[in-house]
């Protein structure tokens, strides 16, 4: 079954992350993980809570901006349902 068929159907949610066979995208995310390790050793354990904090509404804007991105997407194509 296609991606588009799960999605019809019900078994796939564009919230959901898959992870594209990027290799830019695979070294970002060894920086980001080689960063976040650094920080952890050196901050107190307070200061690294609000890191984590930053980071995690960080992703839920991301997945805001993605869900309405996408949204719009469909509305500009005419599929709005308004």
């Amino acid at each position: 079954m296609s991606i588009l068929e799960d999605l019809y159907y019900g078994k796939w949610y564009p919230s959901q992350r898959t992870k594209p066979k990027n290799p830019e995208l695979e070294l970002v995310h060894q920086k980001i993980s080689a960063s976040i390790k650094a920080l952890k050793a050196r901050l107190s354990e307070q200061d690294y809570e609000l890191i984590e904090e930053l980071s995690d509404l960080n992703d839920v804007l991301i997945s805001i901006l993605s869900a309405s991105d996408y949204i719009s997407g469909y509305k500009s194509r005419g599929f709005d349902d308004n």
